[in-house]
């Protein structure tokens, strides 16, 4: 029996806020799935405090299974997060000569689902689970024409603090906890020119009260490990002014999920997603960002549009 729902249901989750919408038990939970592109591998004033503020937006009406291959289980899912993010950028060396920080965000979720012609979900929408994430950033390599490598590593945790309730299978929060550390860097290329990247694993831990629509009697559920990737490239246009380019992502589950410790075959999820971006600049302080995504590839998850605008501002 469970076998037989997790087919159906793994294809439904609305993995990718950061974190937001864990979906129908036991997808992977939320993670940054595009949320950081442009000149990800340092912070683009030095030291000090940073908040960044995430407008999403989600759209998709292609519901994949275990073959890529679409199912009619729902016509439509909409999905708004707000993710408002804390970061603190020391300017005391720690190790190698990088800098420690430590990094908190707080996601809002609001979910719309329609319904397909065998309805069986709900959903609820609310506070998904916070992130803390200590880190440590080192400054640029420099060349004989100025930077040539910046980069981060940090690790971050997931914490099961979002709202959740086992009848819905919908929840912002995922109910389990999850270690998601990554390392991000920056090239520049040419002047004016750069790459970045941000490559994250992802563990899970256990969720011990899991849906009882989908697994019935079950003690616990735990997702998949994962690796995970954002990858953008942009050129500047204006001087310190605006940058535009191409951004993307890719997910990867390597292992299959568990349902009272029993592999799940067919259970892992993939997504590829590619747009265009731009970066525009008021201040050293102040930067906007907004990307486009266009899914394709998945499997067990849905293949939508991604609309991330962000904001980041340094005090």
């Amino acid at each position: 029996m469970q076998r037989k729902w997790w087919n159906v249901v793994v294809g439904l989750a609305l993995v990718g806020w950061l974190p937001g919408v864990a979906a129908a038990q036991q997808p992977l939970p939320t993670v940054n799935l595009g949320l950081t592109s442009f000149l990800d591998g340092g912070p683009p004033a030095g030291p000090g405090l940073y908040f960044q503020e995430y407008i999403q937006y989600y759209w998709a009406d292609r519901f994949l299974d275990q073959h890529g291959d679409k199912t009619p289980l729902l016509d439509k899912v909409e999905a708004w997060a707000s993710v408002s993010q804390l970061i603190y950028q020391s300017d005391q060396p720690i190790l190698f000569g990088g800098k420690w920080g430590l990094d908190v965000i707080l996601p809002v979720v609001g979910l719309d689902v329609h319904q397909g012609p065998a309805p069986v979900l709900d959903a609820t929408s609310g506070m998904g689970d916070m992130l803390i994430g200590p880190f440590i950033q080192w400054g640029p390599i420099m060349g004989k024409n100025g930077p040539v490598f910046m980069h981060r590593i940090e690790l971050e945790n997931l914490v099961p603090s979002g709202t959740y309730n086992d009848d819905k299978a919908l929840n912002p929060g995922s109910n389990f906890y999850s270690f998601n550390p990554y390392w991000a860097g920056t090239v520049f290329l040419l002047p004016g020119w750069t790459a970045s990247y941000r490559l994250h694993y992802l563990w899970n831990a256990k969720n011990e009260d899991p849906n009882e629509t989908f697994f019935p009697g079950a003690n616990d559920t735990q997702a998949g490990q994962a690796a995970h990737l954002n990858f953008a490239s942009e050129y500047e246009l204006l001087e310190k002014r605006l940058r535009v380019g191409i951004n993307g992502y890719y997910l990867k589950q390597f292992t299959n999920t568990e349902v009272d410790g029993n592999g799940i075959p067919d259970s892992r999820e993939q997504v590829v997603g590619v747009g265009p971006g731009m970066l525009w600049s008021f201040s050293p302080n102040d930067h906007v960002f907004l990307n486009i995504y266009f899914e394709t590839e998945a499997e067990n998850r849905p293949e939508g549009t991604r609309t991330i605008l962000r904001w980041t501002h340094h005090f």
